[in-house]
């Protein structure tokens, strides 16, 4: 059946789908020995793709891996960087790294830690990381001071970041203690560093932001210890399922 190349490479974890869009218009993928260009549809079991000159084989589709990490602080949730700081995928063992196509969904800037889901469904992480969907993001959020509830609520109905009203967010007081205060912030929109962004801009800044959970995808399953930091787990059925299930969007 005939679908989109940027699609196929993406379902057989040669890249995520928006990597894929970008060798495509950089020349690195070719069609029966024609140059692809963005949009053109291939059977890959009776046409020829070729990737940076190697073909790839329908019959070497690598098993879905889907993983949850806790990642640390001062590591980058991409697969590789240019400063040469340590990646997310460093801390996977080669088996699961070396041609499995596997990267983060979304990501934690270098300084925030907690979980993030990595992948080598290509065509999923475009899904969940698509704007439309909405899936709810639960941090711990340790700011500098003690905002009242008058900016919490502020911050609750929406903050205009460059020009745009961030969606209504819940946020609620888990601890003081003395000049800065733990708060849980739960989103359904990933706009760039936002937690950071909103809490500064309300004159909080933040100390330290941790992410407990994706949806119903904690951390620490019930009746288990909290994944230590650094260290991965597979997804289960039924998370995996959730994840399926929120990834339907209009083509």
């Amino acid at each position: 059946m005939e679908e989109r190349v940027q699609k196929i490479l993406s379902q057989w974890g040669i890249a995520s789908r928006r990597r894929a869009e970008k060798m495509i218009a950089a020349g690195q993928v070719r069609l029966n020995g024609t140059t692809v260009h963005l949009g053109q549809k291939a059977d890959p079991e009776t046409d020829v793709i070729e990737v940076d000159g190697k073909p790839i084989n329908p019959y070497q589709r690598p098993q879905s891996i889907y993983l949850l990490l806790n990642k640390p602080a001062g590591v980058v949730s991409t697969c590789r960087d240019s400063r040469n700081r340590p990646t997310v995928i460093d801390l996977l063992p080669d088996k699961l790294t070396k041609g499995q196509g596997i990267h983060p969904v979304g990501r934690l800037d270098a300084d925030s830690t907690g979980a993030l889901l990595l992948t080598n469904d290509g065509e999923l992480t475009f899904r969940l990381t698509h704007p439309s969907h909405h899936i709810p993001k639960t941090y711990q959020v340790w700011v500098r001071g003690n905002p009242p509830e008058s900016v919490l609520q502020t911050w609750r109905e929406g903050v205009n970041l460059l020009g745009k009203k961030t969606l209504p967010a819940q946020v609620r007081v888990l601890k003081r203690k003395g000049q800065s205060t733990l708060l849980e912030v739960v989103l359904t929109e990933g706009r760039n560093r936002q937690i950071r962004r909103v809490a500064q801009l309300l004159s909080y800044p933040v100390i330290h932001l941790h992410r407990t959970a994706i949806g119903p995808i904690k951390l620490n399953l019930p009746g288990e210890p909290i994944l230590p930091c650094g260290d991965y787990r597979a997804l289960n059925d039924v998370e995996v399922s959730f994840l399926t299930s929120k990834s339907t969007i209009v083509q």
